[in-house]
């Protein structure tokens, strides 16, 4: 599926993908002004089910990397830097395994490699959470504006499902071959223990911990998301422009 996709920018691609729920065009807003001023082209698809772009159909995470490599095609970028937060996160980490060739670095958010003894538990309240927002009038006005083609109820129902979390996919890190940056917010300890445990099933992988942030550090604290996210992408840029000599 070519996924409908907003673009600024002109220079190397940098592809940033939403969180849950959202859109290309109401996430990364600070991040896609300060990056086209810096000689990149900022490429934020709605992913599948959300947005503009198709329905959800079957498992998302069957098609996801299709999704995203089937839309780069279609605007001729034969590689890129992606970023991605939570289920754009998940995304990006599938897209990198299945198409390395694609990726010029990686950069996850608010994503975990193994399933924790409280999964039940977890799954629950994230049920109660996303019934809540359900019920809320303004929550609802603002996502049928946004999923102007899409069932956002059915996407929420998605993410109860007992087994919807690709941890057999999440685990698969000690192969990347890309440059890799997990980026976590230090308000929530399982975030930092799942960035560490990261780091431990692939020592390459850069670590870093942003101050007064949560699960959505790049809204939280965008300030020092976009500028840990510059360097290293700057780092990446000037090795790799090095090699090519």
């Amino acid at each position: 599926m070519i996924l409908h996709t907003t673009i600024c920018g002109e220079g190397l691609p940098l592809l940033l993908l939403h969180s849950g729920g959202m859109t290309g065009e109401t996430e990364y807003d600070e991040q896609s002004v300060y990056f086209s001023q810096r000689n990149y082209k900022i490429i934020r698809p709605d992913l599948r089910g959300h947005g503009q772009s198709g329905r959800l159909s079957g498992d998302y995470f069957d098609y996801c990397a299709e999704d995203i490599i089937e839309t780069l095609d279609y605007l001729e970028i034969k590689s890129c830097h992606v970023a991605g937060v939570s289920l754009g996160g998940l995304t990006a980490l599938i897209f990198a395994n299945q198409f390395p060739e694609r990726v010029r670095s990686l950069t996850f958010t608010g994503i975990f490699p193994e399933k924790k003894q409280n999964r039940e538990d977890q799954l629950k309240e994230e049920e109660e959470n996303l019934t809540s927002l359900s019920n809320d009038p303004e929550t609802v006005s603002y996502l049928n504006t946004i999923h102007v083609n899409n069932d956002w109820r059915a996407l929420f129902k998605s993410w109860t499902a007992p087994n919807w979390y690709p941890f057999h996919e999440t685990s698969n890190v000690a192969s990347l071959a890309c440059p890799t940056l997990c980026i976590a917010g230090d308000g929530l300890s399982d975030e930092i223990e799942a960035a560490i445990t990261f780091r431990k099933l692939n020592s390459s992988i850069q670590l870093a911990i942003i101050p007064f942030a949560n699960h959505l550090v790049h809204r939280e604290q965008p300030s020092l998301y976009t500028e840990t996210l510059n360097l290293f992408l700057q780092e990446v840029d000037n090795s790799q422009k090095r090699q090519s000599r």
